[in-house]
């Protein structure tokens, strides 16, 4: 199945699958197997001659399963091929270090995910990859190329406070000088952006969080050309940081709801962003499709909705925020995002506990800030929670 002309909910079911399995069955077998024999010499230098497809001799460089979601996502992307891995930073790690050479220039937008940053900053400069973090717009971006700039990597939204930079306007500017630009889709989903059409290069997603959507596997895969992606591929075979079987047929299985829940989350983090805004004791409430939020004319025009996180700031700083994270009854109190259970977090006790205040104060995370992932939990169930939650602040 192509895809051609195919609505993202069609494509979660659908694309990339075949009209009728070899096997016959409706859903992808589950293929558990490390190793896949020739049925004789002569078969195997065929294989190796690149005359015949089948599975590949062995687990490390691909599987049945797995390949099924690579071609699942390539499909909701839009692109060529795609690549699984056994996380979204293996996806991320592979990939840098399958672009990047001693004495090449990269620049990443400043509030990417905190481990991608410490991987660019403290693993990519010891090999000689200098390394430019910038604030997340084009103009930073394009202050910060030069001529030995291999790659521009940047997120949409971003994590966590859902900033939306000008995609289009900096691959405009990264393409104007050679480099690649590499986008952490995550909290954007397929349903919420189509990159592709923006002329991003390579998309990478953490398959954990809504493609998955269920909160019970780890994943990741990167998207792209076929021959960029191939190679990011051969290098995935050296590293080992590969999908097991199990995991792909379990996102497999949740991406045939991926639009269903996208467009619910949505609807109820808007919602939610609306309560909060309107309530005195919130100082400041960061989702990308209210009205006050810095990006929001550039949100509104490259995506579909805001995506399921909502974080938002105490007037009364971290102790009121912890009150109201300890009053809430329905969300798990849980890193990640995008599962079908609401989860939420307070990130300078969570991801930037080990700063302190002074580090967490540096890198602008306020003592005060909530992180709420919704799921696909009834919207005013959801709401009224969050209620009395702030009517217990007193």
């Amino acid at each position: 199945m192509t895809g051609r002309g195919r609505g993202i909910g069609t494509l979660a079911v659908h694309g990339g699958e075949p009209a009728v399995r070899g096997s016959r069955t409706i859903t992808e077998p589950l293929v558990l197997s490390s190793t896949f024999p020739f049925e004789d010499t002569a078969e195997l230098e065929a294989f190796m001659r690149g005359e015949i497809e089948r599975p590949h001799e062995y687990g490390r460089y691909g599987n049945p399963t797995v390949a099924a979601l690579e071609a699942k996502v390539a499909a909701l992307e839009g692109m060529e091929a795609a690549r699984a891995f056994a996380s979204g930073m293996a996806a991320v790690t592979t990939t840098l270090l399958g672009f990047l050479r001693p004495g090449q220039h990269a620049v990443f937008t400043a509030d990417v995910y905190r481990k991608t940053r410490l991987f660019a900053v403290g693993f990519l400069s010891r090999y000689g990859v200098d390394v430019d973090l910038v604030e997340p717009t084009a103009e930073a971006v394009e202050d910060a190329l030069r001529d030995e700039t291999r790659l521009v990597f940047t997120e949409l939204p971003t994590n966590p406070y859902l900033r939306v930079p000008d995609l289009p306007r900096i691959v405009e500017v990264a393409h104007g000088r050679r480099a690649k630009v590499v986008l952490d889709a995550t909290f954007a989903t397929p349903v919420n952006l189509r990159a592709v059409d923006h002329g991003v290069d390579l998309v990478v997603h953490s398959t954990t969080k809504y493609l998955a959507g269920h909160n019970d596997v780890l994943g990741g895969v990167v998207c792209g050309k076929r021959g960029v992606v191939e190679a990011i591929g051969e290098l995935q075979g050296t590293l080992g940081a590969i999908v097991d079987p199990h995991a792909a047929y379990l996102t497999l299985r949740g991406i045939k709801t991926l639009e269903l829940r996208v467009r619910r989350q949505n609807e109820t983090a808007l919602a939610l962003a609306r309560l909060l805004d309107a309530h005195p004791a919130i100082a400041r409430v960061h989702y990308p499709m209210l009205d006050g939020h810095p990006d929001h004319a550039v949100a509104t025009r490259l995506l579909a909705g805001g995506g399921g996180v909502v974080s938002f700031e105490f007037e009364g700083g971290l102790r009121a925020a912890t009150r109201f994270v300890d009053a809430l009854e329905i969300p798990k109190l849980a890193p990640s995002l995008g599962g079908v259970e609401s989860l939420v977090e307070q990130p300078p006790l969570m991801s930037f506990f080990d700063l302190g205040p002074e580090g967490r104060a540096a890198l602008g995370i306020s003592e005060g800030l909530v992180r709420y992932a919704v799921g696909i939990e009834d919207t005013e169930d959801l709401l009224d929670d969050v209620r009395c939650a702030l009517d217990r602040l007193g």
